[in-house]
C-alpha cells in the first residue's frame, strides 16, 4: 500500500509541475559541503542535514560529503548525527554555496562512538539508538490511549489448481474446488473464499494499572462452518491483532517471535543500512534485518527509522519456510506508525495506525490445497493520555447487543479506504461457497470435530458430545449414550441439556440433565441446576480431570477399579466480578454407593461401620486470571489466556452435616496456579502448582487423589507413571513443569534441522500425607464380612518423575520418555514409560 501511495503522489507531482512550472518557475538553490569530526577531522557518514523550518533534507555519504538542492531556502542549515552535538550554520541567499560543518562529539555518547563508529555496519548504531529511545515511542508507556478500529479478515483456499507430476491439477479435492466460485489473483490463479468478516470497534488501553478493553460495536461474518458470528467478531477484532515491535517478543500463532527492536536484537539479528528515504513526510533510515541463523524463529525484513527522532515509522517483517513453524509458507506483518495527539502536547507520540497481516500456509501433503489468511486493522480518531476510570475497562472484551450489521451501506461509510473489486466480491462469493452441498457438509464435519456437537437442523437442538457416545468396560459392558442440548436458535438466555445412557451388562439406565439461565451479560452472570445419576470411579472425578474431555471419555473404557454409583444434585451461581475475577458459589449434594468392598467407621470406638454415605457441601471458587479475555458466544463464555500472567484458582468446600441428609461436617481448601513464561532464546516454560489441605476426619473417597495415567498417551495434568488411585492424601503440594527448548538444539544440527523437531524436558513432583485419624477410619471388613480395600499414602519421600521428549514429529506427534524415581517398588507400576500424544501444532 505504501508503494501505491508513493506512486500516486509522484504522478500528481509530475502533472502539477507540467501544468504550472512555466508560470511559477522558482530559483533553485544548491548547498554542498562536508561534515567532519572536530577531534579527528574525519568525515562523519550518514549525518542528517536539513533546512530549518522546511521539509527539505539529506544525509552525508560514507565520507561525510553531501549535496542538497531545493527551491526552498531558510536562514540556517541544521546538522545532526548520533554521538555528536547538533549544530546550525547560516545560509546565504545565493544560488550556490559551500558549507563545511564541524561537529563535536557528545560527552554522554563518546563511548558509543568510540566502540561502534569504526567497523561494522552503521545500522547497528541506528538500531541501538532507536532501542535506547523506545520509551518515547512504545505505546505501552503512554498513560492511556484509545481509538476507533476497523478490522477485516479474509480466508481463502488456494494452490489447488497447480500442475502435479501426473499432469492433473490438484487431485480430486483440487478438481472439486476448481468448480466452486473463486477470486483470481494477479497471476490468474484461483482462490476460494471460505471466510470473510468486518468488525468496527472501540479500543482502549491504560498503563497504570494496565487495563485493556475492546467494545465490539458492529460486525458481520460469513464463512464455511460458521454458526456464531459473535465469536468470530471477538476473535478477529483489535484485541487479538496487537503487534507492538517495541516489545521484546511478538505473540503470533501461539509463538513468541523476538522483535528486531527488543532486548535480544543483537543476539538474534544482523542489520544492514540500505538507504535513506522519505516515508510519510519524514526522512528515514532504511534498515534491513534478518536472523543470524536462517532456521531461527525470527523475522526478516525492513524497518524505517526516522532520522530526527529515531522512532519507528514503518516496518515490513516476515517469516518464511526456513523458520520452525509448521504448515506456514510465509507470515508477513506490515505496519505504518504515525504521530498522533494535538498541538497542546509538548511532544507528539507515535502509534501503529495501520497493520496488515498475511499468513500463507504450506500444503500439508503434495496434492493438498493451501490456505491464505489476510488481516487488516486500521485505527482512527486516536486520543492519548486520557485514561478512563478503572471500572470502565471491565469487561476487557464487550460485545454489543445489536452487534450484527449486514447492511453494505454502513460498511461503505465505515471503511477507512475502499476495498478493491476482488475483496468486494469475496463477501458475495463466500455465501455461494458455503451453500454448496459438499462445503456445507465439510463445515458440519469441522464444527462437529471442534465442538463435539451436531446441530439437528430446525429443531434448535445439538446432539453430542461425540466422544461420549460409546464406551466399553467391565461393569457396564457396551455403554451407549445419547445427549442433547439447546442452541442459540432456541434461546439466548435459557440453556437446556440432558443425556441418557445404558449399559448392556449391568442393564441399568443412567441419566443427567441441566437447566441454565444467563441472568446478565454485563457482568456475565449465570445460574443453573444440574442432576445426574451415573457410574463413576475413584481417582478420575471431573475435578481431577480438569476439563480434559478426551481423557474423561477414555476413562470409561477398560477395567473400572473401585467404581461407584453417584446421585448428584448441584445448584450454582457464577459471575464475573471484573479485574479477571470469576466467582462461583454452589450447593452440592452427592451420594456414594460403592460397587466394590468398602466401609468406614462411624464412631470413635470403631464398632459401627457403614458402606454408603451422602454429602452436602457449599462450594466457593474464585478464579483470578489477569490479562485473559472472556469470549462470549450466544449461550456460553470461555477464556482465552493470551498473557504471561499466572492464573490462580482457589476453592473452599464446606461439608454440612444433617443438611439435606449430609453425613459429614468437613473443610477442604485447595489452590491451583498455572503459568507460562518466556526464557528468552532458551524457549518457554510452563508449570502448574497444586496445593490443598483437608483438616477434617472423613472417609478416604472424600480426600484428594492425584490423577494418574495408565494409558499409553501423555496427559498434561496427570502424573504419567502413576496408576489410577495409587495415592490418597489430605495435605499435599504438587508441581508439574515443562520446558520446551523449541528449535534451540535441533536447529543447529544440520542432519535433522529440516525435520523441525523440538526438544523438551518435564518434571513432576508431589509431596503429601494422610493423618492418623483418617487412616483409622478404615475397618478390616465391611458389613458382609468382605475385606475392605485400603489405600496408600505418601511418606516423607515425595513422588517424583522426570522426562524428556521430542515434539513436532511429522508436525503432529510428540514422544516423551519418562522415568519414575521414587516409590519404584509399588505393585503393578512402571518405572519407565514411553508416552505418545498428538495434536495439530504450529
Amino acid at each position: 500500500m505504501k508503494h501505491v501511495i508513493r506512486e500516486r503522489f509522484s504522478f500528481v507531482f509530475i502533472i502539477l509541475n507540467t501544468l504550472f512550472f512555466p508560470v511559477l518557475a522558482q530559483t533553485a538553490y544548491k548547498i554542498s559541503g562536508r561534515v567532519t569530526d572536530a577531534g579527528t577531522g574525519e568525515g562523519i557518514p550518514f549525518a542528517n542535514i536539513a533546512i530549518k523550518g522546511k521539509t527539505v533534507g539529506t544525509t552525508s555519504d560514507e565520507n561525510g560529503k553531501f549535496s542538497l538542492s531545493s527551491t526552498q531556502t531558510g536562514d540556517s542549515l541544521l546538522f545532526s548525527s548520533l554521538g555528536y552535538q547538533n549544530r546550525a550554520y547560516r545560509i546565504i541567499p545565493v544560488a550556490t554555496q559551500t558549507i563545511d560543518a564541524v561537529l563535536t562529539s557528545s560527552a554522554t555518547k563518546l563511548q558509543e562512538v568510540k566502540i561502534y563508529a569504526k567497523g561494522g555496519d552503521p545500522a547497528y548504531r541506528i538500531i541501538r539508538e532507536a532501542i535506547r529511545r523506545r520509551d518515547q515511542f512504545d505505546p505501552d508507556q503512554l498513560t492511556a490511549f484509545q481509538y476507533e478500529s476497523y478490522s477485516k479478515v479474509e480466508a481463502y483456499v488456494n494452490n489447488f489448481a497447480n500442475e502435479r507430476k501426473n499432469g492433473r491439477k490438484g487431485g480430486p479435492v483440487g478438481r472439486l474446488l476448481s468448480k466452486l466460485p473463486a477470486i483470481y489473483d494477479s497471476q490468474g490463479k484461483p482462490a476460494v473464499p471460505v471466510f470473510v468478516s468486518e468488525t468496527f470497534s472501540e479500543y482502549y488501553q491504560r498503563a497504570n494499572p494496565r487495563k485493556v478493553k475492546e467494545r465490539i460495536l458492529k460486525s458481520r461474518a460469513s464463512g464455511v462452518g460458521i454458526s456464531d458470528g459473535g465469536v468470530s467478531a471477538q476473535l478477529t477484532g483489535s484485541s487479538f491483532q496487537q503487534y507492538n515491535f517495541y516489545q521484546n517478543y511478538i505473540s503470533l500463532l501461539r509463538k513468541d517471535l523476538p522483535s528486531p527492536l527488543g532486548q535480544a536484537w543483537q543476539t538474534i539479528y544482523k542489520f544492514r543500512l540500505i538507504d535513506t528515504v522519505t516515508v510519510g513526510g519524514l526522512v528515514c533510515y532504511q534498515v534491513d534485518f534478518e536472523p543470524k541463523r536462517p532456521t531461527d524463529l525470527a523475522f526478516s525484513g525492513t524497518a524505517w527509522i526516522d532520522t530526527t527522532r529515531m522512532g519507528l515509522t514503518q516496518i515490513d517483517a516476515k517469516i518464511d519456510q526456513r523458520a520452525n513453524i509448521n504448515f506456514v509458507d510465509e507470515i508477513r506483518i506490515e505496519q505504518e506508525w504515525e504521530d498522533v495527539g494535538d498541538s497542546t502536547q509538548t511532544s507528539m507520540v507515535r502509534l501503529p495506525v495501520l497493520t496488515q497481516l498475511l499468513i500463507d500456509t504450506d500444503e500439508p501433503t503434495p496434492n493438498a490445497p493451501g490456505a491464505l489468511v489476510r488481516m487488516y486493522v486500521a485505527a482512527r480518531n486516536v486520543k492519548v493520555n486520557v485514561p478512563k476510570e478503572s471500572k470502565f475497562y471491565e469487561p476487557p472484551l464487550e460485545l454489543a447487543e445489536n452487534y450484527s450489521e449486514k447492511s453494505p451501506a454502513f460498511w461503505q461509510t465505515i471503511r477507512p479506504e475502499g476495498l478493491d473489486p476482488n475483496e468486494l466480491r469475496a463477501f458475495t462469493i463466500v455465501d455461494s461457497v458455503r451453500n454448496v452441498p459438499f462445503m456445507k457438509f465439510l463445515g458440519e464435519v469441522v464444527n462437529l470435530t471442534a465442538v463435539g456437537y451436531y446441530p439437528l437442523g430446525s429443531l434448535h437442538l445439538d446432539a453430542g458430545p461425540l466422544l461420549n457416545s460409546y464406551a466399553f468396560n467391565n461393569v457396564e459392558g457396551h455403554r451407549l449414550r445419547l445427549g442433547l442440548r439447546t442452541n442459540s436458535g432456541f434461546s439466548r438466555r435459557w440453556i437446556l441439556g440432558g443425556y441418557l445412557a445404558y449399559g448392556t451388562r449391568d442393564q441399568q439406565f443412567k441419566y443427567g440433565m441441566n437447566i441454565d439461565y444467563v441472568v446478565s451479560k454485563k457482568p456475565y452472570t449465570i445460574v443453573g441446576i444440574q442432576k445426574s445419576y451415573d457410574i463413576e470411579r475413584l481417582g478420575t472425578s471431573s475435578e481431577n480431570l480438569g476439563g480434559n474431555t478426551i481423557f474423561a471419555a477414555y476413562t470409561r473404557f477398560g477395567t473400572l477399579r473401585r467404581p461407584y454409583m453417584q446421585e448428584f444434585h448441584n445448584t450454582y451461581l457464577r459471575s464475573e466480578l471484573g479485574k479477571g475475577i470469576t466467582q462461583t458459589i454452589s450447593l452440592r449434594n452427592r451420594s456414594f454407593e460403592p460397587l466394590f468392598p468398602f466401609a468406614y467407621n462411624t464412631n470413635d470406638r470403631e464398632t459401627i461401620t457403614a458402606s454408603q454415605y451422602r454429602t452436602t457441601e457449599l462450594l466457593f471458587e474464585t478464579r483470578f486470571a489477569p490479562g485473559s479475555l472472556m469470549i462470549q458466544s450466544d449461550n456460553d463464555r470461555f477464556s482465552v489466556e493470551g498473557s504471561n500472567n499466572p492464573v490462580f484458582t482457589f476453592r473452599y468446600q464446606l461439608g454440612m452435616q444433617d443438611v439435606l441428609h449430609g453425613d459429614f461436617s468437613y473443610h477442604r481448601f485447595s489452590l491451583n496456579v498455572r503459568h507460562s513464561f518466556r526464557l528468552g532464546v532458551l524457549g518457554r516454560t510452563r508449570y502448574q502448582v497444586n496445593a490443598g489441605y483437608i483438616p477434617s476426619t472423613i472417609p478416604y473417597p472424600l480426600l484428594y487423589m492425584p490423577l494418574g495415567n495408565e494409558t499409553f498417551f501423555r496427559v498434561e495434568n496427570s502424573y504419567n507413571l502413576m496408576n489410577f488411585f495409587e495415592f490418597v492424601t489430605d495435605r499435599y503440594v504438587g508441581v508439574m513443569a515443562e520446558h520446551n527448548f523449541e528449535g534451540l538444539f535441533f536447529n543447529r544440527i544440520p542432519a535433522i534441522r529440516r525435520l523441525k523437531w523440538r526438544f523438551l524436558a518435564t518434571g513432576n513432583i508431589l509431596m503429601g500425607g494422610v493423618s492418623q485419624a483418617n487412616t483409622a477410619l478404615i475397618p478390616a471388613t465391611n458389613q458382609l464380612g468382605e475385606p475392605v480395600l485400603g489405600f496408600q499414602s505418601l511418606s516423607r519421600a515425595p513422588y517424583v518423575e522426570v522426562g524428556y521428549g521430542i515434539d513436532n514429529i511429522f508436525k503432529v506427534f510428540r514422544v516423551d520418555a519418562i522415568h519414575r524415581l521414587t516409590y519404584r517398588n509399588n505393585p503393578n507400576i512402571s518405572t519407565f514409560g514411553i508416552k505418545v500424544s498428538a495434536w495439530v501444532n504450529l
